[in-house]
């Protein structure tokens, strides 16, 4: 993936979330919830990453440690979504690429077969963690 791609696609997804993020505080401020994950709305069942968005406005209210219970994967979203926009405009500017440096030797990490299994294993312990919190 070029420099130019990963920028546009994270710029582009951290603006989705956070429009995400505001339309959800002023539609789900009642007793009803709307849930827009496909998995959980076919199923019945709560996906791994169920309960990231309330997780991620909890933590917006300060509430860290309810967030960490509602699921894990929101304090993961909360700083992805505060720093990696503000670190790539800053290379954007200073016409620099850290963080594109950053993104590969992190993918070069990941794609060791031990890594990658060790971050499956997260992913399924939280998804067991939602399913028995009934989320």
């Amino acid at each position: 993936m070029t420099r130019k791609k990963l920028y546009s696609l994270l710029l582009i997804a951290c603006l989705a979330g956070f429009i995400y993020l505001f339309l959800n505080h002023f539609f789900n401020t009642g007793t009803k919830n709307i849930s827009l994950c496909p998995i959980k709305n076919v199923t019945g069942y709560a996906c791994p990453s169920c309960g990231t968005t309330r997780a991620v406005t909890l933590i917006s209210e300060g509430r860290i440690i309810d967030s960490l219970r509602l699921n894990p994967f929101g304090i993961i979203v909360a700083v992805i979504m505060t720093v990696f926009p503000i670190w790539v405009l800053t290379d954007i500017v200073l016409k620099k690429e850290t963080f594109f440096l950053a993104y590969k030797r992190a993918e070069a990490i990941m794609r060791k077969p031990w890594i990658a299994i060790v971050l499956i294993l997260l992913v399924l312990l939280n998804w067991i963690w939602n399913l028995y919190k009934n989320l």
